[in-house]
């Protein structure tokens, strides 16, 4: 889960959802007072509408029949008596300016209206249990002046009673909102991140392999332009590495011819001891010159990716090494499969073997596997690295003195196109000194289905 939120598409699945669930809060609470303001104006015009029709009844029926009309009236959330002010509401609460105001416009006439808000514990005991909020006192008289006092429940009792099961129901439409949200967040999220999850794949694919098929150009505007702009520097920096490549194989191509005729003139030397300096020297120049151009080929090789037994590559690699008089033995077997250019990977692990046996005088390897890549250790027995040198060797051409005498030959580029290859095959190559002495090579490469 934390890994979830701590990605690109776990925060934009929160952003969505939270600023989606903020905004419907605050609507809905804005659009809450809005509806309790005019559900508070209805019931107030409702109750002035009653009051009017009881007012106006009473005026135009006998003195003596009106307190059976007033019991009569008196249901549905109104009490009304015959009686004084006073004694109708006792002058409890606040008053209630603008509820008079309106019955008295509605009534016309000389009458005297007054009206109170009372709280629910002010509220007369004729109100009943089921009220549970404040009440609506008025006071108004009629023509001939009989004062009349009515009581108007804020709330009913089946109202209350159904409560409940209103809330359930918005508990139930306010869940599926939520699912619904979370589900339309998490497509946007998806949709928003896979091109930069494209783009990040592109640019692992590009450090293992510059030939890699380019970026497919396609999506939204923005998404099409950062497309086409990974795309042309893909492009030159393939262009870049082909064209330094061609450039080394033509010096190295033509060179040939002015050295061979150089090692002819050469054996021409009537000092021996000069001759085989010279002839010495030139067969450093060519193996330098040679190796250059392996460590350019390294960095943009086209060979074929294969599935291939990682064993038996590192068998094949270690029986033409001890064929040639190497001191190399292996233990262990990886089991495994990995996706790899054969020619180079073999490239790779003889590049380490040689390091090992020329520094070291042996290579003790071990291999193995777990579920997601395969590890090989190659130790030696020579005087190991200096810890803050186990980067530096891998840099081209860097060869290190005393520890590692320089008499062994090379020009220091072998750790260099080891690692190169173990980069591009998705894998790393890492020094580390030995507890019980030499220096150990790991490599580590993904694991294949």
């Amino acid at each position: 889960m934390r890994l979830f939120f701590a990605s690109m598409l776990g925060r934009v699945f929160v952003v969505l959802v939270g600023g989606v669930l903020a905004s419907a809060a605050l609507t809905l609470y804005f659009a809450g007072r809005e509806r309790q303001e005019f559900v508070s104006q209805l019931r107030m015009l409702r109750a002035v509408e009653r009051i009017e029709q009881l007012t106006l009844m009473l005026d135009e029926v006998p003195a003596e029949t009106r307190p059976q009309v007033l019991s009569a009236a008196s249901r549905n959330g109104i009490i009304a008596r015959g009686e004084a002010a006073g004694e109708a509401t006792g002058k409890s609460g606040e008053p209630d300016a603008e509820f008079a105001d309106v019955l008295r416009e509605r009534l016309g006439g000389r009458r005297e209206v007054m009206a109170w808000r009372a709280r629910g514990e002010d509220c007369p005991a004729a109100a009943g249990p089921g009220n549970g909020g404040p009440c609506e006192n008025v006071f108004v008289t009629l023509r001939d002046g009989t004062p009349l006092g009515f009581v108007l429940l804020s709330q009913r009792a089946d109202r209350v009673l159904a409560a409940p099961q209103h809330n359930q129901r918005q508990l139930g439409y306010f869940i599926f909102f939520l699912c619904c949200l979370c589900l339309i967040a998490y497509t946007v999220a998806v949709q928003t991140t896979k091109p930069l999850a494209r783009l990040a794949a592109a640019a692992r694919n590009l450090g293992r392999d510059i030939g890699h098929p380019p970026l497919p150009e396609r999506g939204p505007n923005e998404v099409r332009h950062a497309a086409s702009a990974f795309n042309a520097m893909q492009a030159q920096i393939g262009s870049f590495i082909r064209e330094r490549t061609q450039m080394l194989a033509a010096i190295t191509h033509d060179l040939q011819t002015p050295l061979t005729r150089l090692r002819l003139r050469l054996e021409k030397v009537a000092d021996q001891e000069l001759r085989a300096k010279l002839v010495d020297d030139l067969s450093a120049m060519q193996g330098m010159i040679r190796d250059g151009l392996d460590l350019a080929s390294s960095m943009s090789s086209r060979e074929a990716t294969q599935r291939m037994d990682f064993d038996s590559i590192i068998d094949s690699v270690c029986a033409d090494a001890v064929e040639a008089g190497q001191d190399v033995t292996v233990a262990g077997f990886t089991g495994a499969f990995v996706a790899t250019r054969p020619s180079a990977m073999r490239r790779c692990l003889t590049n380490l073997i040689d390091n090992a046996v020329n520094y070291g005088s042996y290579a003790r390897i071990t291999a193995s596997a777990d579920d997601a890549k395969v590890v090989v250790e190659l130790r030696d027995g020579g005087p190991g690295i200096p810890e803050d040198r186990l980067d530096a060797v891998f840099e081209a051409f860097f060869r290190l003195e005393g520890s590692r005498s320089r008499d062994t030959g090379g020009t220091g580029i072998g750790l260099t196109i080891a690692r190169n290859i173990a980069v591009q095959h998705g894998g790393t190559l890492r020094l580390y000194n030995d507890a019980a002495g030499g220096l150990v090579a790991r490599l580590e490469l993904p694991r294949t289905a």
